[in-house]
């Protein structure tokens, strides 16, 4: 079967620095994919790539066998993919409708509206706190505005970058939630973090990225308890027991 998202030998470079270096990897349609590494890895670049917003230098990325390979970002989000961004980037002054209409800045106002109550179906307490300004929410309420904010476009293929970067324990424990309810629905979903303990939760498959290179691929769980990897670029072995992924 056609994969969603298929990336394939994904070059990118910054002047004289090479950030990726013929990076390859797949996303099957309802999969949740992780990719692992520590920071300067390349991570971030990657899903900004797949997204239209850093161009690349060679290789090729295909949505559905359809080659989107420097496609712009509003085209990408037309095609079906989504990117929720590191540290949210709400506009704090604006009200959490506001900031969630952003996202459907494509569809009419209709479509609009009726995408804004499965969110707030979704999430009862942005529908509540709707007219409240987003910069009086919390990390981890900031992150389920992002969230919904990226719904808003109807994904099919949602990229979370670092969704658990700066929050406490308790607030990436919802934002797994969340996840994990927007996973049921069938979405793919592929996610950089380096929360370990969260990516084997929330996926059976993962990428470890290196200098921007994959030197690793497999079972997420399996990955994150090999000594060399996790020590060398993901911060130790996890410890501890672990849910069991059903995607």
């Amino acid at each position: 079967m056609m994969a969603l998202l298929d990336v394939e030998n994904l070059q990118v470079s910054f002047g004289v620095a090479t950030a990726l270096r013929g990076i390859t990897l797949s996303v099957e349609r309802g999969e949740t994919v992780s990719i692992l590494g520590a920071n300067g890895a390349g991570k971030s670049t990657l899903l900004r790539t797949i997204m239209g917003r850093v161009r690349c230098a060679a290789g090729a990325v295909r949505w559905k066998g359809v080659d989107i390979t420097n496609a712009s970002t509003p085209a990408l989000v037309q095609r079906g993919l989504a990117l929720c961004p590191e540290g949210r980037q709400l506009f704090q002054a604006m009200s959490v409708e506001d900031n969630l209409l952003l996202g459907a800045h494509l569809a009419s106002s209709r479509e609009a509206r009726e995408r804004m109550e499965d969110v707030y179906q979704r999430f009862p307490l942005l529908c509540r706190r709707r007219r409240e300004l987003a910069g009086g929410f919390s990390g981890g309420e900031q992150q389920m505005i992002a969230i919904g904010r990226s719904l808003m476009s109807k994904p099919q293929l949602l990229l979370m970058d670092e969704p658990s970067s700066g929050l406490s324990p308790i607030a990436i424990g919802h934002v797994r939630d969340i996840l994990l309810q927007v996973r049921e629905t069938g979405m793919a979903i592929l996610i950089v973090e380096q929360n370990v303990r969260l990516a084997t939760e929330m996926s059976r498959r993962c990428y470890v990225l290196n200098r921007g290179l994959i030197d690793a691929e497999g079972p997420t769980d399996k990955l994150v308890q090999d000594p060399a990897l996790a020590d060398a670029f993901i911060g130790g072995v996890l410890a501890g027991p672990l849910s069991s992924p059903t995607s």
